[in-house]
């Protein structure tokens, strides 16, 4: 198989995604696990996909680590939620295994392939569908009036999988725009430099990822709603998505498939971010 990237571009892949992760541990945004993730998928991203897909993956992860940063004191509160610390080497595949798996396609295909646009689009559906649901879940957290269960409308805990609210709808449309408005900067910004021309057939990311990203999200909030494995400590009289609570006590399983965890959740949901981008944006794509 042809590796579509020489080795001194790879080579400075994973020489700055180290710095970058490097700096996110230090910053308490990344676990040691979180960090080793964050520089494979950094490496083969900016190896592979160049300086426009390494950008929008920064983008991604400075500013939902600035939010979860921001809101990690509150869910630390909160003994509902899995994980609440820094995102470790599960959480970075999650969210950036896409991203990966599509940096690894241009590298055996080369952007010559006539299945790089469609690769482009999943790349980019990932990353806002990953910006879009974290930003909804940070936002989501200072909303006044309490998340209600996305298939019945009822009630549910702060922070509790499958609830929506309207803070949280408005930030994960404000995330997929932000990766919108990021890409699309971007790739005028390649395009000036290189060509000195001004590049407007991609205005359409405007519109496909802020829609793309937001229907993940709300997939995301209806897998955990319906499958997303709970638990039940019978000490608290809590459900948590903890297999152990903050109590110490071993929670009993109540619903959902034992695989079904947040991160599988998270990691489907970038998924449908990705069909989704390509879905919307095929009809604009300039042959």
């Amino acid at each position: 198989m042809i590796i579509h990237a020489s080795s001194a571009t790879l080579a400075w892949g994973f020489l700055l995604a180290a710095i970058v992760a490097l700096a996110g541990w230090r910053l308490q945004a990344l676990s040691p696990g979180g960090a080793l993730g964050a520089t494979v998928i950094g490496g083969v991203v900016f190896g592979f996909g160049g300086l426009t897909w390494a950008v929008l993956l920064v983008a991604f992860f400075a500013s939902s680590s600035l939010l979860s940063r921001l809101g990690r004191q509150q869910k630390t509160r909160n003994s509902y939620i899995e994980k609440s610390g820094p995102r470790d080497l599960v959480q970075t595949l999650a969210n950036g295994g896409v991203a990966l798996l599509m940096a690894l396609a241009v590298g055996a295909l080369g952007r010559g392939s006539p299945w790089y646009p469609y690769i482009a689009l999943a790349f980019l559906g990932s990353l806002a569908a990953a910006t879009a649901d974290t930003w909804a879940t940070e936002i989501g957290l200072l909303a006044i009036h309490p998340p209600r269960r996305i298939t019945t409308g009822e009630p549910l805990q702060p922070g509790m999988s499958g609830g929506v609210t309207r803070f949280g709808l408005l930030g994960s449309l404000a995330g997929g725009a932000f990766i919108g408005v990021t890409a699309f900067s971007t790739i005028q910004a390649a395009s000036l430099l290189t060509t000195g021309q001004w590049f407007l057939n991609d205005g359409f990311l405007l519109v496909t990822l802020p829609v793309a990203g937001m229907l993940a999200s709300l997939f995301d909030s209806f897998l955990g709603a319906t499958v997303q494995r709970l638990y039940h400590c019978e000490r608290c009289q809590m459900t948590t998505e903890k297999k152990v609570h903050d109590c110490g006590e071993k929670a009993r399983p109540v619903r959902g498939f034992p695989f079904m965890t947040n991160d599988m959740v998270n990691f489907l949901a970038t998924c449908v971010g990705a069909l989704a981008s390509i879905l919307f944006s095929s009809p604009f794509l300039v042959s």
